[in-house]
């Protein structure tokens, strides 16, 4: 059964077979969500305005220094560390979220009439991601050492 969107018939009414709703009605139930909104930031804001309040403020020159595992801090406080691993992790994030849109894909292929194009579709997706497969193994992203 196909419903079709109600239409405006004068002011503030709508009509949906012969029924009128009136469209405060239709807001007033996202005064819930609003009201659980503010409720939740009160919450957040209440208790991050408590801590501020109610924590110890005593700044000393020890609190300050930086922590490297008991040792006494030596040499320059700026190092300079390369992380090879974010790529691995970044492509394995891209192809995750990439795996989920195979779901509905999949959904809508069994439908009647949209085999063929829906098959094309995903063809012209495997091919964006091999492409990038692609551009990343010869910049040379991919090489583990």
């Amino acid at each position: 059964m196909v419903t079709l969107p109600r239409t405006p018939l004068s002011g503030d009414t709508w009509s949906d077979a012969g029924e009128e709703v009136s469209v405060h009605n239709y807001f007033d139930t996202y005064v819930v969500v609003v009201v659980l909104l503010l409720v939740g930031a009160g919450i957040v804001g209440g208790g991050l305005t408590a801590n501020r309040m109610l924590r110890p403020h005593r700044p000393t020159a020890e609190k300050l220094t930086t922590y490297e595992c008991g040792v006494d801090p030596v040499g320059e406080n700026w190092a300079h560390s390369y992380v090879r691993y974010y790529v691995f992790a970044y492509l394995y994030v891209v192809f995750a979220v990439d795996a989920v849109f195979l779901f509905p894909w999949a959904t809508v292929f069994s439908a009647p009439g949209y085999g063929a194009t829906t098959l094309g579709e995903m063809f012209v997706f495997l091919a964006f991601l091999a492409a990038g497969l692609a551009y990343a193994g010869k910049k040379g992203v991919l090489s583990w050492v």
